[in-house]
């Protein structure tokens, strides 16, 4: 399965039956129905319409064929109706009868309303939607059209995302890789250092030697504190989330909201190396671990 974007955008343009047949006249008069679908990132599926009133019947079945095929993000669907430019609607007798008696009525309240003009039939003619085209049957196999677009869309950038997270797993298995022989590494140059700071302490007190339970002492609490800095467990597992986010991107589907799970595992696996790093080393590779799965959160949040 893919790995699918939250983010895409398509449109699909309808023109009325018996529109002119060349496509130059269709952009310029042709009546025509438009649908645009627009979706960002979110946590669940949230969509809203933008509808003529004309068409706005149909909200409860695009909401039903949107919410079958999406599963996350904040979705926008506008619907425009063009009426035919280039040519000037002949108004109908019944028209100019109704404006008359409109007219007629508005003078009798308001004596000094100056009359209706030419200019202003011909523009109420055009504005009329009598004459405006039936897209009910229209508008669904549109919408179809325009959802099939985003889907491509969003398996593109999906695509393009699942790229970049592999990279970046790659990218921390090759410093977990790098920690790893730093640990026994750390480890014993801690403890010994610890049994050296403890002999010195020690060497103040008006004894030559140190006494055994004291060296007893001293080598159970370097073993706490080689346990305390030891970050073996923790490069553990960040490779087995590591390995769980591979195999969830290469699997694909609705990985999103798991892969943001893991993430945040990550994040506190490298966040415990770099505060239990005793070593300069180390504390580089938890920084440089970090950095990479904050680039990594930012973009999981865009996958469904």
């Amino acid at each position: 399965m893919s790995v699918y974007s939250m983010t895409g955008y398509a449109s699909a343009q309808h023109l009325a039956p018996g529109s002119s047949a060349t496509a130059e006249a269709a952009r310029t008069s042709a009546a025509q129905l438009g649908l645009e679908i627009r979706s960002v990132n979110s946590r669940f599926l949230d969509v809203s319409f933008r509808l003529p009133e004309d068409l706005r019947q149909w909200e409860p079945a695009l909401r039903e064929m949107l919410g079958a095929r999406l599963k996350r993000g904040k979705v926008e669907v506008r619907v425009s109706m063009e009426a035919q430019s280039g040519n000037v609607n002949d108004p109908s007798p019944k028209l100019l009868q109704r404006l008359n008696g409109l007219q007629d009525n508005i003078k009798i309240w308001l004596p000094q309303a100056a009359g209706l003009t030419v200019a202003d039939v011909l523009r109420l003619a055009s504005s009329d939607t009598s004459g405006t085209p039936d897209w009910s049957e229209a508008l669904l196999p549109l919408a179809h059209q325009a959802l099939d677009a985003l889907l491509d869309a969003r398996a593109r950038e999906g695509s393009r995302l699942a790229t970049m997270l592999l990279a970046h797993i790659a990218q921390l298995r090759l410093l977990a890789a790098q920690a790893g022989p730093l640990v026994p590494q750390v480890v014993a140059q801690q403890r010994q250092r610890f049994m050296e700071r403890w002999a010195e302490a020690m060497s103040l007190v008006d004894s030559t030697t140190l006494p055994e339970s004291a060296q007893d002492r001293a080598q159970t609490e370097a073993t706490a504190f080689a346990i305390r800095i030891d970050v073996a467990e923790e490069i553990t597992r960040l490779n087995s989330h590591l390995d769980e986010l591979e195999r969830l991107i290469k699997k694909g589907g609705e990985i999103g909201k798991r892969l943001d799970f893991l993430i945040q595992e990550l994040h506190r696996e490298a966040n415990t190396m770099g505060s239990k790093s005793a070593a300069l080393p180390l504390t580089h590779i938890s920084v440089d671990m970090k950095v990479l799965i904050e680039q990594m959160r930012e973009q999981v949040q865009n996958i469904e």
